[in-house]
């Protein structure tokens, strides 16, 4: 299903997938930023057919952003930009595992380009800023006059209960930092969709994650092994992990605050 609506300028696509809730696609003066998941592919292609827009931007190659391109250049000529840390994982065929082909469909390879400095839409040109921490490739778009922002998947809740292996929790915090120090309002992301006290949201998002950088810093000091202050943060046992092989685990928080104190000071235990 899909439901479009605007908020200051920009089209909210929403939509919904019956497992893994919202996931959205936003168009502003000609951009379309982010595709959505291919297993939504007829839900979200036939407005897609009747849409303006000239080029495509990608807050990262996520299949649940970049799902659908494949499909709209079968219908149209434009550019699609991404990080260069993800051009490669765009060319690749479904470079995912099959848990993530079941529910987010089975992404084709496409050929995307460099995101360009700077980023120009019909009206606007955009800051681009690297933001790792849940991807490599992971960047957000700014547009000072009018404090529009899209933060991708940066945001997404103000708790972080669980995440990838190859996510950064110390990454993560600094991106939002440099997302803080910019000004504005709202935020626009890619599964809260549109939210309207950004700044207050993130920066309790950050509040948390300096919390349990602080919590696992203090209990790695006294050497507990990893596994035990998971357990003592937070001993629930998230479906995902069962159902992902570990790929996602709220165990990769713990790791990844540890691998960010280690080697700020190694020897430490």
């Amino acid at each position: 299903m899909l439901r479009s609506y605007e908020h200051d300028g920009v089209t909210c696509l929403e939509l919904t997938h019956p497992v893994m809730g919202k996931v959205f696609a936003f168009l502003t003066d000609g951009m379309l930023i982010d595709t959505g998941p291919q297993s939504l592919e007829a839900d979200l292609m036939p407005y897609l057919e009747q849409a303006s827009f000239d080029q495509i931007v990608l807050t990262h190659s996520h299949e649940d952003h970049s799902g659908n391109v494949p499909a709209i250049l079968e219908h149209r000529d434009v550019p699609v930009y991404i990080h260069h840390k993800g051009i490669g994982i765009c060319a690749e065929d479904t470079p995912y595992p099959a848990y993530r082909q079941a529910v987010w469909g089975k992404r084709k390879p496409f050929q995307a380009a460099p995101i360009p400095e700077p980023l120009r839409s019909r009206t606007r040109e955009w800051q681009v800023m690297d933001t790792p921490g849940h991807a490599a490739d992971h960047v957000s778009l700014f547009y000072p006059q009018t404090g529009t922002l899209f933060s991708g998947d940066l945001f997404v809740a103000t708790k972080t209960k669980v995440i990838m292996a190859d996510e950064s929790i110390p990454e993560r915090m600094e991106s939002i930092r440099k997302l803080l120090a910019l000004e504005f309002g709202p935020l626009f992301c890619c599964h809260a969709g549109y939210v309207a006290d950004g700044q207050t949201k993130l920066r309790q998002k950050l509040d948390h994650l300096e919390y349990i950088y602080s919590e696992v810093e203090t209990l790695h000091k006294k050497g507990l092994p990893p596994e035990e202050i998971r357990k003592s943060l937070d001993p629930k046992d998230y479906p995902i992990i069962s159902v992902s092989g570990g790929e996602w685990d709220s165990l990769h928080i713990v790791d990844s605050v540890i691998n960010d104190i280690e080697k700020k000071t190694p020897g430490l235990i």
